[in-house]
């Protein structure tokens, strides 16, 4: 914990990630160990094995560097400058405003605290330090073989203590552009800023079936309903903020004419009831609001952001699938995850998951035909693999035994809607046997993000029995 500290005050956005890379090679050469950097920022610390242990496969524990920069709306805070504000409550470990970093700050800590120690007893091991996970897998996608020896893998990125994780989706991000031309809004038009925020957020990937709302939809709904019953002009719109975050704000600048400005707000009211009542359960701090602005010289040309409008409210969004494999698992999903506002064009990041290829590519290509129809133009990048279950690992039943040792019953084996980088590591090293495991967390991607303290000693218990066990 004392290390997870000390990481929460370094900047480690994804993508600049320099001075947690510094941090890390410091880190080594401090205590005598072989250190090396690839050309995509990934970080490889080698210790030896303990006396008696000598003999011992080789072992890499695996996290990643970087952490989802969110924060309050109203809070002022630079990821870059500032350290990670950490409290404790009722048995969490908090962040004030912020996300709290422990993903994958904890894997970090405790990969170090394995080399840090003189006493703990285990073969060779080897830690990587992946950069930009959250953002495309970029160190993961950057990994060449031959930086690593080992053929076991402990990735350390897991959010569930008790649980033991074999396999995760693969991923793919969308971008759409809508361009439009400028016009002028009519005279006798009020300016409106609407919009929503405060929603619960999360992981597109680990809370997509969680039931939370989504800004951008939520928000697209509202405009959708006014525009069919006000000369509504559309200015601007924007929400939500990384691809892999369902987004927890929208707003909008509107203009509509001033003899309407009574009944919009009363329908705006109403809407805000209805969907305060219809997510009562998982989003009862949503705040709506809608409040005059400043007038604007021009708006987006009105059948450009008619269509807009109307895609993001059309446009699938949540679980498309479950899986007929494994009970209760998310197969696919997609995630409406960022509108921006700029010069002359909209664009809108989406990202979608599945651990079925062609289940990937099938929703990716439902979003794009319905944004096509629209008019926008819509671009992907190659996405990430996922990662297969192996049952007969062998790593897995060491994993699953030692963990039965210590706790006196079983461990939940699972797969991951989620993606890890695990399924790009066999990319370059088709042999690694893999697992994932990782304290409790909740709240992940957003400032709610919080870690279960009485979780860390478990998993770091668990994670030195395995080791003790390496044939």
């Amino acid at each position: 914990m004392d290390i997870f500290l000390e990481i929460c005050r370094i900047p480690r956005p994804s993508g600049r990630e320099e001075k947690m890379g510094q941090y890390l090679m410091d880190f080594a050469s401090d205590r005598g160990l072989a250190c090396r950097k690839d050309d995509a920022g990934n970080v490889l610390i080698c210790k030896p094995a303990t006396p008696g242990f000598e003999n011992r496969q080789t072992v890499i524990l695996q996290a990643h560097q970087d952490m989802v920069c969110e924060k309050d709306a109203t809070l002022e805070h630079d990821f870059m400058t500032q350290p990670i504000d950490t409290y404790v409550e009722d048995g969490w470990l908090k962040a004030r405003g912020t996300t709290l970093g422990a993903d994958d700050g904890m894997g970090i800590a405790m990969a170090l605290a394995v080399l840090d120690s003189s006493e703990l007893q285990h073969g060779p091991v080897e830690c990587l330090f992946t950069t930009s996970e959250e953002t495309g897998l970029c160190g993961a996608m950057g990994l060449k073989a031959g930086m690593m020896n080992g053929r076991m893998l402990i990735n350390l990125d897991s959010e569930d203590e008790g649980e033991i994780f074999i396999g995760c989706a693969g991923g793919i991000n969308t971008t759409v552009t809508f361009d439009f031309k400028s016009d002028a809004v009519p005279a006798g038009f009020l300016f409106l800023k609407v919009g929503v925020d405060k929603l619960h957020g999360g992981h597109s990937g680990d809370d997509i079936d969680k039931g939370y709302a989504n800004a951008n939809k939520i928000l697209a709904r509202f405009l959708n309903g006014a525009l069919d019953k006000y000369d509504l002009r559309l200015c601007s719109i924007s929400g939500g903020n990384l691809h892999n975050a369902i987004p927890r704000d929208a707003t909008a600048v509107i203009a509509v004419p001033f003899a309407d400005r009574e009944k919009i707000r009363i329908d705006f009211n109403v809407f805000a009831a209805e969907i305060q009542d219809e997510y009562h359960v998982t989003e009862s701090s949503a705040r709506f609001f809608m409040e005059s602005v400043d007038p604007v010289a021009t708006c987006i040309e009105p059948a450009v952001a008619a269509n807009i409008i109307r895609s993001v409210y059309a446009v699938f969004n949540g679980v498309y699938a479950m899986s007929m494999d494994v009970p209760g698992l998310v197969e696919t999903s997609s995630n409406l995850a960022r509108i921006r506002t700029e010069e002359g064009k909209v664009t809108m990041v989406a990202s979608q998951r599945s651990s079925v290829e062609s289940a990937k590519y099938a929703v990716q290509s439902t979003l794009a035909a319905c944004f096509r129809m629209a008019g926008a133009k819509v671009e992907s990048n190659e996405g990430y693999p996922g990662w297969a279950p192996n049952p007969k690992s062998q790593l897995l039943d060491i994993s699953v035994r030692t963990y039965r040792e210590l706790f006196g019953k079983e461990p939940k084996v699972k797969a991951i809607h989620a993606g890890l980088e695990c399924g790009l590591f066999l990319t370059s090293y088709p042999d690694l046997d893999m697992i994932s495991v990782g304290p409790t967390l909740r709240g992940v991607h957003s400032p709610s993000e919080r870690l279960e303290l009485a979780t860390v000693p478990m998993v770091f218990e668990h994670l030195l029995a395995i080791l003790r066990q390496i044939p």
